[in-house]
């Protein structure tokens, strides 16, 4: 069988792989291949200049070679670097001997051959490799398609910040809020969770075997190892990796922050579950409609039915996210005594993680696009609830020490269908002072929001 998108066994692949393009180049096993060809030759030209007699430094020219090896890094490297595999059965070692053998030709490069991968476990490659991935896929793609999401439910929580919405704690009628200000709520949420995402600074060791530079200084016993690598880890790109130095790691860099990068994603996508959820139930009461697409079919044998898909899509793929998320959280900070294989395989899943989050950005942002509000079905279900002023009418009672005003208004309103005169039944026949008085008659459902526009159009 031909793989293409229709025999793919994963749906991220298959089904939605238009919608991960962007994806793909940073988190695939050939993005993976990539970043390891940058590691290996970030280390190289660095140890030219380290002041090594056996290594002098490189030339302009073959500095620009390199860089280009890494620039230019395309699908037909990692086919050759795949077929190498084959031979070696060591991935890592694979990526070594494609690189020398792209310095055939130069004898400047050549004469050098054995300081690839020089001094290095194949972790000290890998674990900077899976850091640069995250950081990419992060800045680039998922952190875009999470800020698009804020931005439009920032967009909607302004627009809707005065259309007054009766709240429903427990699914019972409660004070009125705003339509706004509950998409407010969510988005002040999101943007506390991307600022936990974005902060957590992905870390890089490059220290050998077990983390105590033994190699290196069996090699150059003088030489300071530790400030080296500390030096190609935190430089800018190219040249460096740009990342944070981690001093202390066993054979694998302990992985810490990648759990904390998952659970802050896993965090922000728990939310959006909630909202999802959420819009899901609004649309069910009619307090959105959805746009209709040309051509689009809600149900095969029900004509009339436009299904909130967009958003039960996205639920559905934020919980194969987490469920990912959360593994790979739990499990790669753990590893038996100086290293073992388990979080190989795991870590060959981030990209998988990562795309069923993204997938979801993406649908969500569809269905947010989709949804207008029915102004008044959102105002008739409000005003059939004059029940929602027993709390402030008890509330001024109190105020004014009207004895027993709980009570008084549990009485009139609890398990009973509430109209208007019956609440101004009541409150004329209050012993409060009469601008108070009249102040409650004029309160409506509507007009009882308290702060819900203002905190709407800060958010």
């Amino acid at each position: 069988m031909t793989l293409s998108t229709i025999s793919a066994l994963s749906p991220l692949d298959g089904r939605y792989a238009a919608r991960l393009a962007p994806l793909r180049p940073l988190m695939s096993e050939q993005g993976y291949m990539h970043r390891r060809v940058q590691v290996e030759v970030c280390w190289f030209i660095a140890l030219s200049d380290a002041g090594f007699a056996q290594f002098k430094p490189l030339s302009p020219g073959a500095r620009t070679y390199l860089l280009g090896l890494v620039k230019n890094f395309s699908e037909a490297d990692a086919v050759a670097i795949k077929e190498i595999e084959k031979t070696t059965n060591h991935d890592v070692k694979a990526v070594e001997y494609w690189i020398k053998s792209k310095f055939e030709a130069r004898p400047e490069l050549r004469a050098a051959s054995e300081f690839v991968h020089f001094a290095c476990t194949s972790e000290d490659i890998n674990n900077t490799s899976h850091a640069l991935q995250l950081k990419g896929a992060r800045d680039q793609v998922l952190l875009p398609a999470l800020d698009a999401v804020i931005s439009r439910m920032r967009d909607m929580a302004h627009a809707f910040a005065d259309v007054p919405m009766l709240s429903r704690t427990h699914g019972q009628t409660a004070s009125p809020t705003t339509v706004g200000k509950e998409i407010a709520n969510v988005v002040v949420r999101l943007a506390t969770a991307r600022e936990r995402i974005a902060a957590v600074r992905p870390l890089g060791k490059m220290n050998g075997a077990v983390g105590n530079y033994n190699a290196h200084l069996a090699a150059c016993p003088d030489f300071d190892w530790e400030a080296f690598s500390r030096k190609v880890v935190e430089t800018p790109e190219p040249l460096g990796l740009g990342l944070t130095f981690q001093p202390y790691s066993i054979q694998i860099e302990p992985h810490d922050y990648m759990a904390e990068l998952f659970d802050a994603i896993a965090r922000a996508n728990t939310i959006l579950v909630d909202w999802a959820r959420d819009v899901w139930g609004y649309i069910s009461l009619g307090y959105f409609k959805q746009k209709l697409r040309e051509g689009e079919i809600g149900s095969s044998t029900m004509p009339h039915k436009v299904n909130p898909i967009d958003f039960e899509n996205a639920e559905g793929n934020l919980g194969l996210a987490n469920a990912l998320l959360r593994h790979l959280s739990e499990k790669l900070p753990v590893s038996r005594w100086q290293r073992d294989l388990t979080d190989s395989t795991v870590l060959r899943n981030m990209g998988v993680a990562f795309g069923y989050a993204t997938l979801a950005y993406h649908s969500l942002g569809i269905g947010l696009g989709k949804l207008e509000l029915n102004r008044e079905a959102v105002a008739a279900d409000l005003d059939a609830s004059w029940e929602v002023l027993a709390e402030p009418i008890q509330t001024v009672m109190r105020r004014y020490g009207v004895q027993g005003a709980y009570e008084k208004l549990k009485e009139v309103t609890r398990g009973k269908t509430v109209r208007a005169e019956d609440l101004h039944a009541l409150i004329r026949s209050l012993d409060i002072p009469a601008p108070e008085r009249e102040r409650l008659l004029a309160m409506t459902p509507a007009s009882y929001v308290g702060m819900a526009a203002e905190l709407a159009r800060r958010a």
